[in-house]
């Protein structure tokens, strides 16, 4: 069986939980444009301030920051951070045939954690709830890439 097609379901898991992944940051980038739109605030770039149908009466405080929007911004940074490396080291694990029962749980573990921390952030909740989300993911990552080059020093030998 060829391990990068849907017949093998470790790489579909893989596929749903990059995609439901991707679809995460999409949603964190949307909501970050609702919150400048509901706040009419939080904008970053100059001509942000210029008249226009969706802001029809710019004000020079619009680009000041509003917790609302950064939280959001700030969210959306640490996926930028943290996602990059599940979808590279998560093919890699893929290549690596692991067994269906292990990944699944590191698979699907890493996206209920960083959807976890995502609905911590959002809500606000203390950085210990946050953290606890993000160690979590980053554990799951460190085992896969474990797995990725343990597999591969065994390949070179």
């Amino acid at each position: 069986m060829l391990l990068l097609t849907f017949a093998n379901p470790v790489f579909a898991i893989f596929a749903t939980t990059a995609g439901i992944l991707a679809l995460l940051a999409i949603g964190t980038a949307w909501l970050t444009v609702v919150q400048m739109m509901r706040h009419k605030g939080g904008f970053r770039a100059p001509e942000d301030l210029k008249r226009t149908p969706l802001n029809p009466a710019p004000r020079p405080d619009q680009q000041a920051p509003v917790e609302a929007v950064e939280r959001y911004r700030r969210i959306m940074q640490n996926h930028l951070e943290n996602l990059p490396f599940f979808f590279i080291i998560g093919l890699l694990f893929v290549l690596t045939d692991p067994a269906l029962e292990l990944a699944s749980w590191l698979l699907w573990g890493y996206a209920a954690s960083r959807i976890a921390h995502f609905l911590a952030y959002a809500s606000a909740q203390v950085h210990d709830i946050r953290a606890t989300f993000w160690t979590i993911g980053s554990v799951i990552l460190v085992l896969m890439a474990v797995m990725v080059a343990s597999t591969g020093l065994a390949a070179l030998r």
